[in-house]
């Protein structure tokens, strides 16, 4: 009898065994849910990055005003007749 009592639980632990530790364990299904959580964050990061990006391209498509501040800022450029002045400041040692 006793022998029959261990064998069911040597039986129901092998059973058990691929429930927590194979490959659709708990302990993978967790993981994966956290990989998924992780992979959303991400893709939430690139969509507001997109949206950006679009309004962007949008705005640089319907108005020059949007372009002129670009070409400014970033290119340094002037218009014809306008004078440009820059300002440097020195340090007193």
């Amino acid at each position: 009898m006793k022998t029959l009592a261990g064998l069911l639980v040597l039986l129901i632990g092998l059973a058990q065994y691929p429930l927590w530790f194979g490959k659709g364990s708990w302990l993978a299904i967790l993981e994966m849910h956290e990989q998924i959580a992780a992979l959303q964050e991400t893709n939430q990061r690139l969509q507001n990055r997109n949206t950006v990006l679009e309004a962007e391209v949008n705005n640089l498509k319907k108005g020059f005003d949007a372009i002129e501040e670009l070409a400014r800022s970033e290119l340094g450029m002037i218009r014809k007749n306008e004078l440009f002045f820059r300002v440097v400041e020195y340090e007193n040692k």
